[in-house]
């Protein structure tokens, strides 16, 4: 077979591979909506033999045989090339599902579809022991799965290397070190801050129907493309992708807590947009999929905190929101809104977190999962270290299990070295987003004046349209001229909230 014949098929199997996912995605989204509770064991049989076909897919000796060829000619030579980025990556991951036992990919599809739903109703009855089987047994398979991949590596570096490319957890935790090291005692200057925003007016009546319309009028003025889309309800807020044209958003409501869905769906929408600039004509190969989780959530975070909390953004919005929500708003001026969506305050569920104390949400979990990944902790021992870890870190001990260490769906569904992402997208998204002030000037004038076009067009240009061309840390370096660094983060932080707080 010649080289361009063997390409060509390459990509041919690999997207047939990833219709596969597709569908599983379709499952999996359609359990985290609608599916009744009884119907669990069911769809864990369903997901299990979609992951057991789906990984004969990928493992198909003929992906190899096409690769050899590929990379013994010289078609993938320019190594940014559609074809060097497609061929390396699908290398990557061949390499990676061929150590893979298709027994144990089995076993994690069925397990982590059932763990998923006993980790909802431990949260529902507050209860870690109902869970605390399923969680064993979810961090046993993820160490298989590590060791399988990678007999003598560092476990968690292995399974973060699905999650983040190339990071490295000592590296990551010197990073964190850093931001810790600022955040704690910025959170405790707040805290002692005379200045505070006025409490309760978040707390009011929201009437879901209405918060569900403002959320959807925002996200489409933003670019979430709903004729490419949908927004839908869940217990823990997600953005998932079926098809190239067919990005689902999830978000949950709180009759009396504005904050909840709204910032849920900018998050989640931001997630949306990243997918929705990927280029449609690369999907089911890695020139169209993102480049990295910590690179996805600088999007989602981007949207969600350097625009959606600014004061410009709420110049805009504000009165649009104050006509939706005439009895919780009426008069309120613009500021004590904008004051209130901005409070800083240490509090148990981190999908509710302000900007400042968020990171330190993140930082418990990461180095609890290394400790857990490692059996440092047992898991026996997860809900006291947890706990011990929100009084060191926030000054509040969770009252029980739901508001201590079941907040999260991760762990259950085997997300192990998930977590530094959300913290990596900070970071990132700081750097992003200053940099695109600086090559288009005057955002805070566009953001006020509710054009979007301008941000959305750079980050398509510079990040989506990439696929995996880079490796997160270059693309990072392509985009911003510098290495990915905390500092801009923290200088962001600073100045909105030291004129917030008057520190």
């Amino acid at each position: 077979m010649r080289p361009e014949e063997a390409y060509a098929d390459l990509i041919k199997r690999w997207r047939e591979a990833a219709l596969l996912q597709s569908c599983a995605a379709v499952l999996e989204w359609e359990q985290q909506t609608y599916l009744p509770s009884e119907g669990a064991e069911h769809r864990s049989e369903q997901l299990a033999l979609l992951a057991g076909i789906h990984h004969q897919r990928i493992t198909d000796p003929r992906i190899g045989d096409d690769l050899q060829a590929v990379e013994e000619s010289g078609i993938a030579n320019d190594p940014l090339s559609i074809e060097a980025v497609n061929v390396r990556e699908i290398r990557k991951s061949y390499d990676k599902s061929t150590k893979l036992p298709q027994s144990l990919v089995e076993e994690m599809a069925k397990t982590f579809s059932f763990a998923q739903q006993e980790w909802a109703a431990a949260r529902r009855e507050k209860n870690f022991a109902r869970f605390q089987p399923w969680l064993a047994k979810s961090m046993d398979l993820t160490r298989q799965k590590a060791r399988a991949i990678h007999p003598t590596g560092n476990l968690y570096e292995t399974l973060m290397d699905d999650y983040e490319p190339g990071a490295k957890g000592d590296d990551i935790a010197k990073v964190f070190e850093k931001l810790r090291e600022a955040l704690i005692p910025f959170v405790a200057a707040i805290q002692d801050s005379k200045q505070q925003p006025t409490d309760g007016i978040l707390e009011r009546n929201y009437p879901i129907d209405k918060q569900q319309f403002f959320g959807e009028m925002v996200a489409s003025e933003i670019g979430f493309d709903f004729s490419r889309g949908r927004l839908d309800t869940t217990t823990h807020p997600f953005c998932t992708t079926l098809g190239p044209h067919d990005c689902r958003i999830l978000t949950r409501y709180n009759r009396n807590f504005f904050n909840e869905s709204f910032f849920g769906i900018l998050h989640e929408a931001g997630h949306g947009l990243y997918e929705q600039g990927l280029l449609p004509e690369h999907y089911g190969t890695p020139m169209g999929e993102a480049v990295s989780l910590g690179i996805h959530e600088s999007q989602s975070r981007l949207w969600e905190n350097s625009v959606g909390r600014s004061r410009p953004f709420w110049r805009h919005y504000y009165p649009k929101a104050r006509g939706i929500f005439r009895d919780a708003l009426g008069s309120l001026p613009m500021e004590d809104f904008y004051f209130a969506v901005n409070k800083v305050a240490p509090s148990f569920i981190r999908v509710e977190a302000d900007e400042v104390t968020y990171n330190l949400h993140i930082l418990i979990r990461f180095e609890l999962e290394r400790a857990l990944i490692s059996e440092d902790l047992s898991v026996e021992a997860l809900p006291a270290a947890w706990n011990d870890k929100y009084q060191k870190y926030l000054g509040i001990l969770p009252p029980d299990d739901a508001l201590g260490c079941l907040q999260d769906v991760h762990w259950s569904a085997g997300l192990i070295g998930y977590f530094p992402t959300y913290t990596l997208g900070n970071i990132y998204g700081a750097q992003f987003f200053n940099q695109a002030n600086t090559d288009l000037g005057g955002l805070d004038a566009r953001i006020a004046a509710g054009e979007f076009e301008g941000l959305l067009g750079w980050l398509r240009e510079k990040i989506h349209r990439h696929g995996k061309r880079y490796q997160p840390v270059d693309l990072v370096r392509e985009v911003v001229g510098a290495d990915p660094s905390p500092e801009p983060l923290v200088r962001q932080l600073h100045a909105k909230f030291d004129e917030l707080y008057g520190l």
